[in-house]
């Protein structure tokens, strides 16, 4: 059975402006896809989420799409990590 993915809207700055929602989901997932694993993982650190993390960014946009859709077919859930909340999701242009 395939795995789930899941784009989940994170904050800007503070910390706290995120969703319980959210939280719940990255700690609920089997990895986090994210643009800059550092960033993530002060944000993971502060909830104390620990998923493996892979970079998915447009340089490395063919290489991190091949890797998710090789987890999300061997039934893994993932998570895209989409910073700055979901301005990146159905964005015009």
């Amino acid at each position: 059975m395939a795995g789930t993915l899941y784009v989940v809207g994170t904050p800007i700055g503070n910390l706290k402006d995120i969703t319980y929602r959210a939280v719940e989901t990255l700690s609920s997932v089997d990895v986090i896809a994210c643009e800059d694993t550092r960033v993530s993982l002060k944000l993971l650190s502060y909830y104390n989420v620990k998923k493996p993390l892979i970079s998915y960014y447009k340089q490395k946009e063919r290489e991190g799409s091949e890797k998710i859709i090789s987890l999300l077919s061997d039934g893994k859930n993932v998570a895209i990590r989409a910073r700055y909340s979901c301005r990146n999701v159905g964005k015009r242009g």
